[in-house]
């Protein structure tokens, strides 16, 4: 597998406290990454961070090239948008949209047809195993089936990497399975990198490697 993200000296700090003590590490293409660590070990701010939703204070993320950390607000949203898919412990979805609406709400600000949308939504529904649920609302869904659309709506844009924090934190243990298998069928069938963030042992063990935070550093 090729490097895809090179971290090199990442620092980040919150009123005075460095939530990420200069990080260094890189990410494979193709790979499942496990970051790991208890909470406020810095593990979430890392993750924001490589998927350019934070700026760090100092050090340097390269993506294909590319130095993340000197980008503007503007180049980091079009870098997010055409390389990135962030999935969070809370699910995020709009009550007011149905499910293939909430799925394509990425594409609303390009310049595609609505029927293009709902093509590439329903798609991606079958992707994740939610075609028999299109025109559901958030509230009719199981925690499973909300994070399931989570993920389609992630992968709308195809991104190249998928951030996942505490992806089964409102799971219980038999659906936070499920959804880890399913990450694991993205990775494995579709060859998309995979960065998860996770507190949970048994959860961490279904990455290919691990990487342990403490204190805001890498420890192992």
């Amino acid at each position: 597998m090729n490097e895809l993200i090179t971290i090199k000296n990442l620092s980040k700090t919150f009123n005075k406290v460095e939530a990420v003590k200069d990080v260094s590490f890189k990410i494979k293409k193709g790979e499942f990454l496990g970051i790991q660590g208890h909470s406020g070990s810095g593990k979430s701010t890392l993750l924001g961070l490589l998927a350019g939703l934070e700026k760090a204070n100092s050090g340097k993320i390269t993506y294909n090239g590319s130095d993340l950390t000197n980008m503007n607000e503007d180049e980091l949203a079009l870098f997010r948008r055409e390389n990135v898919g962030v999935v969070f412990q809370s699910f995020n979805l709009i009550p007011t949209l149905n499910i293939i609406e909430n799925i394509a709400l990425p594409l609303f600000p390009l310049n595609i047809s609505k029927n293009e949308m709902i093509e590439r939504a329903r798609k991606i529904a079958k992707d994740v195993g939610l075609s028999h649920r299109l025109t559901h609302y958030a509230n009719e869904l199981s925690g499973g089936e909300q994070q399931r659309v989570a993920i389609a709506r992630a992968l709308i844009n195809n991104p190249k990497v998928l951030f996942a924090d505490e992806p089964t934190g409102n799971l219980d243990s038999k659906t936070g399975k499920k959804i880890i298998e399913l990450l694991k069928e993205l990775n494995r069938e579709k060859e998309l990198t995979v960065v998860m963030v996770t507190h949970d042992n048994e959860i961490a063990k279904n990455s290919d490697r691990i990487i342990e935070m403490k204190d805001g550093g890498v420890i192992r």
